[in-house]
């Protein structure tokens, strides 16, 4: 069966930047956008260009360096948004806009103090405008993971008649459990006339840890395009992490999809966008923090000496990382400790490594980690 190729759609310029204290400047959108573009994204959501002047000049000028992506602006479902968003757009090579309304009973009822009945017509006034500037036009209903199916469905198919390309169904507030999730997009497959003329986008946040998984049971139940963001920086909990579904696509071929991302330039994308927002990676990320190929455990360090894929499902090459690395700390075993110092130029027989390791322990369980110095400190006081 012929692979079906999964859209990568980076927010990490409009949604990510939401995070509080991690606001880019052009200059820094644009390192990043040419990243992205290096990298193989498909589209890139570039900003919302009527929130300040400085995201219009970022949108403007994202547009004047990136060639290969589509430039996504970002409005509401608003006649002036739409036109900044287009007049931003001017001098992309494939422009879309992003437009769209909150969908849930809470935004109806709350957020608009409206009904289903105009909701549904704002948002085809929204995409039959955003039509006369560009044939790109995707839709978002917000808080799609909280409408009732039937509801999303009747607006999905209204907002496609008024001529959507993509429709986005974003689990906002990260509520959903992956089948609720995999069941409202199948749902929308079964119930939508003209859905298999669009792409169907998921856009999952991670207010409960399950963005990626959500996005995963999208893809497997026909969605074609995910939304996400370098490190899933991204608003309260953050986004789907780019660089995690990627690596699940690429490393679960049962799925039988693929992407266009050059995965070894995943963990230097990940370092210049922490660097560039002041967003810290946490150490135990997945796929691109600090400890994902790092092992300090006796059992795990013993099992990946003798191989690799004992304790690693992803070589870290794929990622961009040199190699994993063996930490020695008091739980280390001998193994891995006979491992260190043969890097070191040093072997030992069975008998002198125990000596060996009895004074290491001593050392190892006054200290976090031990380091090559500290190794040769040990041999010395060895009689």
């Amino acid at each position: 069966m012929k692979k079906k190729r999964i859209q990568i759609f980076d927010t990490t310029l409009r949604d990510g930047e939401q995070v509080p204290g991690c606001q880019l400047n052009t200059s820094e959108k644009i390192k990043i956008a040419r990243k992205l573009e290096k990298m193989g994204v498909d589209i890139i959501e570039a900003g919302f260009p009527i929130s300040s002047p400085g995201d219009f000049n970022s949108v403007e000028k994202i547009c004047k360096y990136i060639y290969k992506p589509i430039i996504c602006s970002l409005s509401r479902a608003v006649k002036k948004d739409i036109e900044v968003a287009a007049s931003a757009l001017k001098y992309a090579k494939n422009p879309r806009i992003h437009t769209g309304i909150g969908t849930s009973k809470y935004h109806i009822k709350y957020k608009f103090n409206s009904t289903p009945k105009k909701i549904i017509e704002v948002a085809i006034e929204a995409v039959k405008y955003a039509k006369k500037f560009v044939e790109d036009v995707e839709f978002y209903a917000e808080d799609a993971g909280r409408t009732e199916n039937n509801f999303l469905a009747k607006i999905c198919e209204a907002v496609i008649k008024a001529g959507a390309t993509v429709l986005n169904i974003p689990d906002t507030t990260g509520y959903c459990l992956p089948e609720e999730y995999a069941e409202k997009i199948k749902f929308l497959k079964k119930n939508v006339n003209s859905i298999d003329k669009v792409t169907i986008s998921t856009h999952c946040h991670d207010d409960m840890g399950l963005s990626t998984a959500n996005s995963i049971a999208g893809i497997i139940n026909g969605a074609k395009q995910i939304e996400c963001t370098i490190n899933g920086i991204g608003e309260r909990a953050g986004n789907t992490s780019l660089e995690e579904v990627v690596m699940i696509i690429k490393q679960h071929k049962k799925l039988n999809f693929y992407t266009k991302i050059n995965t070894k330039l995943l963990y230097k994308t990940s370092k210049f966008v922490s660097e560039c927002t002041g967003m810290f990676v946490q150490s135990n990320k997945a796929i691109v923090g600090a400890n994902a190929f790092s092992h300090s455990s006796g059992i795990h360090q013993d099992g990946l000496i003798k191989k690799r894929e004992t304790y690693e499902v992803i070589d870290p090459k794929d990622v961009g990382v040199n190699k994993s690395s063996i930490l020695l700390t008091a739980r280390s075993g001998r193994s891995a400790l006979a491992y260190r110092y043969k890097k070191l130029g040093y072997s030992f027989n069975k008998s002198k490594l125990n000596i060996i390791y009895h004074k290491y322990l001593k050392y190892a369980d006054k200290k976090k980690e031990i380091y090559d110095e500290d190794l040769k400190k040990i041999l010395k006081n060895i009689k």
